[in-house]
């Protein structure tokens, strides 16, 4: 089902679309140039960078006819050509390749992410959801509904969990292999090479259960993350890396200021 904020801005997206070599399998848009968050205006909304992801199935041709469509998207490593252009996007990082700070069609995008740490604001995730709860239940009704482990109850607008043993560790088992093997790490000592379903019951017996699978969550993206972040220097290029964590930063800080003055005056 189609988001209906995406309606009216589809006959945008596709004009930038098509300012791109046309041998993209996969693209979307995201962040706060798209979904409005909150505490932010309209407005202000339409001045925000427009994040997109493209998936190609042949990064050195894309990047090649990238190179002559929109060679100015590039930082200095464009002189390196596209072949090269292609292994430090597979071979470092998420294997991505970011461009921003981009100016197409009378808006600033970014396919491209530089991330850190100390550059979001805190309070990110929850006005991403306070603007945008609509759409949330569209996306996740089904996979509530369908889960034995979840109870809504519709008269008090809740949801109930099972945090029983027995219910976590249906939970835990659910989980991806690769993450069921970090949390296994995480709690398994060197050298007693348990049994990964033994290993998941004792996890799903322990009060902190939640915080173990986001440890684990956290283990999984935090080298690629930290690596992707230092190719972003190079891929952006120092002017624009600068530009972009600047306006990280005051975001951060002025989430920071919003959280504080709320506090304050409860």
């Amino acid at each position: 089902m189609a988001l209906p904020v995406l309606h009216n801005t589809g006959v945008l997206y596709r004009r930038i679309l098509a300012q791109f070599p046309q041998d993209i399998s996969l693209a979307f848009a995201y962040g706060s140039g798209v979904f409005q968050q909150h505490g932010t205006s309209q407005g202000q909304m339409e001045k925000n960078m427009l994040d997109f992801v493209f998936a190609v199935d042949d990064p050195v041709t894309w990047h090649t006819m990238n190179l002559l469509q929109n060679r100015k998207h590039y930082s200095i490593l464009k002189f390196l050509g596209p072949t090269k252009i292609s292994s430090i996007q597979n071979d470092y990082g998420a294997s991505m390749y970011y461009n921003t700070l981009v100016p197409v069609d009378g808006r600033i995008i970014k396919y491209g992410d530089f991330r850190m740490v100390i550059g979001e604001d805190k309070s990110k995730v929850a006005n991403i959801v306070k603007d945008n709860l609509q759409h949330f239940r569209i996306l996740y009704s089904n996979i509530l509904r369908d889960c034995p482990q979840v109870v809504y109850k519709p008269q008090q607008g809740k949801l109930e969990v099972d945090k029983s043993p027995e219910g976590q560790f249906i939970q835990l088992m659910g989980l991806p292999r690769t993450l069921q093997q970090k949390i296994t790490k995480l709690v398994d000592p060197p050298g007693k090479n348990r049994d990964v379903e033994e290993i998941l019951l004792q996890v799903a017996q322990d009060p902190d259960c939640g915080a173990v699978v986001q440890q684990g969550i956290s283990s999984i993206v935090k080298s690629s993350s930290i690596t992707q972040s230092i190719k972003g220097i190079a891929t952006a290029g120092l002017w624009k890396t600068v530009s972009y964590s600047s306006k990280k930063l005051l975001k951060m800080w002025k989430g920071w200021r919003r959280k504080s003055s709320v506090s304050q005056m409860s």
